[in-house]
């Protein structure tokens, strides 16, 4: 489409939010409630009303849970074998790209993203968890051993109802995230999106019913993470909860669960990712510049796995610096719905100060302002001056203990540090309360495996060459320190949505 046909399209549709709940498409709003009761949700683009629905209660979460319960005891998803399962997600994959279209508006209103950028990776993502589960999860061997007559095996059963709580800042791809392995493994889901961004989930839900899963097995609860959220981490019906999304949330899920039923939690919370430069790095600065930006600015710098702290080594700072800002600054805040956009908007004003206010932060505490630093007004449309727009901005000569250091900012912010040795460079790639990724160049294989041992992270990409070949098997990840607990990713991901029961045999 052009981006008049994008733009009318965004113009024309109006969106209303409705919960999924066993199978059933039921309106948040009934007409009577008080302002105080209600969401309002504003175009990062322009600022304009895009949907309301109601902040939720614990009895949403009832309606909920109860189905999701009925249909995981009487097995109609889980006594079907898993590649029956399989099979309906892959289906549900193929539906996400019959509808590419509208789900990308979806994600480009709600969240601000670039239309371009997000046609050419959110629904990719999405697609992709869904088919990896489905792929993956047959080959899932039961462990077994056996001694004259003793036999010992795992019998690897389903949880029962999970709940799946997740972040604003990839709604799409982090609902998919949920049901692929919740649902493949055999359990029942109850989802909670983000109020930020609600659209495309109970999008994804209608098309899972079309797919083939059975009422209940998905169902979409919207509202506030105080009410909605807080309900579904202390309902007793639920077994385990799955969330994303900050450290300090993260924490009231953990306590809210253990304060109930003890129900299992995977938690993937707040990230603060170094990306280290060693002057023994790939010749190729151009394409080292390039990657650093690729890694600390996509989608606005909201990324919990963004690389916000940059640390140079001495020897290569002086070089690497003018070529970092260079592609930093060819990223120009722009209408989301313009196709020649590479930078979209914030996601929402509050948002978009708090961001601002960590600038002013650094500014205070002695950083040097290399790029952006300011609100800026996209050329073209005037109600464009109405959205929510900030560039990505650089500091050099930040202290490690810095606020801008310290902090998740999820935000298009960088913090630029320098470093002498590698032992310093580890010391302070280690030195916040966060573990979940980081990223560092060189091209001596002996750091690079010591660096695997020593930094505080889920996982670390060690770029060695500046022309790598494939993307590598995802093996899964477990994080560390603040940054949650619980595998996501892979075989041992898939596993952390059953329940491993021992059974001995005696003949």
């Amino acid at each position: 489409m052009t981006n008049n046909q994008w733009l009318k399209r965004a113009e024309s549709t109006e969106f209303t939010i409705n919960n999924v709940i066993n199978g059933e498409s039921i309106p948040t709003l009934r007409g009577d409630e008080p302002a105080s009761d209600i969401i309002e949700k504003y175009s990062s683009r322009d600022g304009r009303l895009l949907y309301r629905f109601a902040r939720g209660t614990s009895d949403d979460v009832d309606q909920a849970v109860a189905p999701a319960r009925e249909a995981y005891d009487d097995g109609r998803w889980s006594k079907l074998s898993v590649w029956s399962r399989a099979a309906v997600l892959n289906r549900l994959a193929d539906l996400i790209e019959e509808h590419h279209d509208s789900l990308v508006l979806n994600e480009c209103l709600d969240v601000g993203k670039a239309i371009g950028v997000a046609l050419k990776g959110e629904i990719a993502r999405a697609t992709g968890r869904l088919r990896n589960a489905a792929e993956l999860a047959p080959s899932l061997e039961n462990l077994s051993g056996a001694d004259l007559g003793h036999m010992s095996y795992l019998r690897r059963k389903p949880v029962g109802v999970v709940a799946g709580i997740v972040g604003w800042n990839y709604p799409l791809a982090m609902a998919a995230g949920k049901v692929a392995p919740a649902l493949v493994m055999g359990n029942t889901l109850v989802l909670k999106p983000s109020e930020f961004t609600s659209l495309s989930t109970q999008m994804l839900a209608t098309l899972a019913l079309e797919a083939g899963m059975p009422p209940g097995v998905l169902n979409v609860v919207h509202g506030a993470g105080a009410t909605v959220g807080a309900a579904i981490s202390a309902h007793k019906d639920i077994d385990l909860v799955s969330f994303v999304g900050s450290t300090a949330t993260g924490r009231q899920v953990m306590a809210a669960a253990g304060a109930s039923n003890m129900k299992r939690v995977i938690l993937e919370c707040g990230g603060k990712s170094p990306y280290i430069v060693f002057d023994d790095c790939p010749e190729d600065l151009d394409a080292i510049a390039q990657d650093i930006v690729d890694t600390s600015f996509p989608n606005q710098g909201a990324l919990c796995v963004a690389s916000s702290r940059l640390l140079l080594q001495a020897g290569i700072r002086d070089r690497l610096l003018p070529l970092v800002i260079e592609k930093a600054a060819a990223l120009v805040p722009g209408d989301p719905l313009n196709l020649g956009s590479n930078f979209g908007a914030l996601m929402n004003e509050a948002h978009m100060n708090k961001v601002l206010s960590y600038i002013d932060t650094a500014q205070q505490q002695g950083a040097e302002l290399l790029l952006g630093g300011e609100r800026v007004y996209p050329e073209g449309d005037p109600d464009l001056r109405q959205g929510f727009y900030v560039p990505p901005t650089i500091f050099d000569k930040v202290s490690p203990t810095d606020t801008i250091a310290q902090e998740e900012i999820f935000g298009p912010v960088l913090a630029v540090m320098t470093f002498n040795d590698e032992e310093e460079a580890i010391a302070i790639a280690n030195g916040t309360e966060f573990g979940l990724s980081a990223y560092a160049a060189t091209t001596d294989l002996a750091r690079a495996q010591r660096l695997g041992a020593a930094i505080n992270s889920g996982s670390i990409n060690i770029l060695g060459t500046t022309t790598p070949s494939g993307s590598g098997p995802y093996l899964g990840s477990d994080k560390h320190r603040q940054s949650g607990m619980g595998q996501s990713g892979g075989i041992r991901g898939l596993e952390a949505y059953a329940i491993n029961s021992l059974v001995n045999l005696f003949t």
